[in-house]
C-alpha cells in the first residue's frame, strides 16, 4: 500500500461508527434512503419486481391449495406427460409469464441504462461537472480532485482519503482503479455499484439530490481487513464545496513535495 501522500487530508477511523446518521432503522426491510437524483427509477424496477413475484407467488400458491383440496381423494394413476394440448397449455403459459415479468424489467433497465447509467453527455456537457479519480487499495479509498486550475497532476491537486465531498445537484463523474485486488465501489444511498480492477480504469456517475453525508462500502470482500475499507461521502452546497476545494487546493500548494512520488498517482482524464 503507498504512503500516505503529506497533501492528503486525515482519513476517517474506519474502525469506529460512522458519524452518518441514518434514516432508516438497522433493521428495516426497505432499502437505503434515496439520496440520488436518478435512484428513484432503479427503486421502481425493484418495486415492479417484487410486485410480480408476490402476484406469481399467490397464483402458485392458491393453485397448489385449490390442487390439495379438490384432487386429495383421487386415485392414483401412472404419469404419462400430459396430451399434447396441454403440454402446449403449459409451455405457452410459461413464456408468457416470462415476456411479460422479464421483459417489462429487461426494458425497464435497459431505460436506465441508456437514459441515465451509460449516458455519459450529461457530465459531458454539464461545465459544472466535477471529475474525481479514486485509488483503490487494501483499504481505503485514495480521491483526487482536480484544484481550482481543474486539471489532473498539477501541484494544487486535492487528495483524501476515505473522504468524498461533492456538491449538490452537480453531476459527479469518478474515474475509478485499484492497486492491488478488486474492491467494488458502492454508494448505497445512490444505488451505484462499481467494480475497481487493477490495470483498468471504470468509471461511472451520480447525481446528489441534497445535501447530507452517507456511507462509502466495499461490496468485494477484498481481504482481511476488508470491514475497515469505508468512508463517507458528504455533499455540499455549491458554495460550500467551492470554498473547501479553494482552501483545500490552497494547502496542497504549500504541502507539494516533488520527491514525494507515492503523492503523485494519478492518469489523464480519459472521456468515453
Amino acid at each position: 500500500m503507498p504512503a500516505r501522500p503529506s497533501t492528503a487530508l486525515a482519513p476517517p477511523d474506519a474502525q469506529a461508527p460512522l458519524a452518518v446518521a441514518p434514516a432508516r432503522g438497522a433493521w428495516s426491510l426497505s432499502l437505503p434512503e434515496n439520496a440520488s437524483a436518478h435512484g428513484d427509477r432503479i427503486d421502481a424496477l425493484l418495486a415492479s419486481s417484487h410486485r410480480f413475484e408476490l402476484a406469481l407467488a399467490a397464483v402458485m400458491l392458491g393453485w397448489l391449495l385449490v390442487a390439495v383440496v379438490r384432487f386429495r381423494g383421487a386415485r392414483k394413476v401412472a404419469p404419462d406427460g400430459g396430451t399434447r394440448r396441454s403440454r402446449a397449455w403449459v409451455l405457452g403459459l410459461a413464456l408468457g409469464v416470462f415476456g411479460v415479468v422479464d421483459g417489462s424489467l429487461f426494458l425497464g433497465s435497459e431505460s436506465y441504462l441508456r437514459d441515465v447509467l451509460w449516458n455519459f453527455r450529461v457530465p459531458t456537457e454539464d461545465p459544472r461537472t466535477v471529475r474525481i479519480e479514486i485509488n483503490a487499495h487494501q483499504w481505503s479509498w485514495e480521491a483526487r480532485y482536480a484544484g481550482q486550475d481543474g486539471t489532473f497532476g498539477t501541484k494544487d491537486d486535492v487528495v483524501t482519503w476515505n473522504d468524498l465531498r461533492v456538491p449538490a445537484g452537480v453531476p459527479v463523474w469518478v474515474q475509478l482503479v485499484s492497486t492491488d485486488v478488486v474492491h467494488g465501489f458502492a454508494l448505497p444511498a445512490f444505488r451505484v455499484k462499481l467494480d475497481a480492477i487493477p490495470g483498468r480504469v471504470n468509471q461511472t456517475w451520480f447525481q446528489a439530490a441534497r445535501e447530507g453525508a452517507w456511507e462509502v462500502a466495499c461490496y468485494q470482500h477484498c481481504g482481511t481487513s476488508h470491514y475497515r475499507m469505508r468512508g463517507v461521502l458528504t455533499a455540499l452546497s455549491p458554495e460550500a464545496y467551492a470554498a473547501w476545494l479553494r482552501e483545500a487546493g490552497r494547502q496542497a500548494v504549500q504541502a507539494y513535495d516533488a520527491d514525494d512520488t507515492a503523492a503523485h498517482w494519478g492518469w489523464a482524464w480519459r472521456t468515453p
